[in-house]
């Protein structure tokens, strides 16, 4: 899906997506977990898969080396899902290890996740979820 620079970004920040998750889907690297959240959140929105797959650490269970079948899951998930509304709850920042607790309205339902984030040489990596 491709949407306007001008339009809202679909992470629900209230700003410009230009202004917001673009970078970061153009190679910027995310300051910190929360900002690397709230864009894989607007990635999966736009069906950025490159994008996914880039910031998934290889711990990850996702995470495969089939990359042409990892792209079709994410694309097949961002196309069958309406994400409606993200609100981080919580932001546990670390040097190396961060935490992010959202509530995320996806299709109308509901869910809460405790996200953690790895750095690894210098860049945020989402390593794993649990549901709340």
């Amino acid at each position: 899906m491709k949407i306007s620079v001008n339009s809202p970004c679909p992470c629900h920040s209230g700003k410009k997506y230009k202004k917001c998750c673009q970078p970061f889907h153009k190679g910027a690297k995310a300051a910190n977990a929360q900002f690397l959240m709230r864009s894989r959140y607007a990635a999966f929105a736009l069906g950025v898969s490159d994008y996914i797959i880039a910031t998934t650490h290889p711990d990850n269970t996702d995470y495969t080396d089939d990359i042409s079948s990892w792209k079709d899951s994410i694309l097949q998930f961002c196309n069958n899902t309406n994400f409606e509304g993200l609100k981080i709850l919580e932001f546990i920042d670390g040097e190396n290890e961060a935490f992010v607790k959202f509530d995320a309205l996806l299709s109308g339902t509901h869910f809460i996740e405790k996200s953690r984030f790895l750095k690894v040489d210098g860049r945020w990596f989402y390593e794993s979820g649990v549901f709340e």
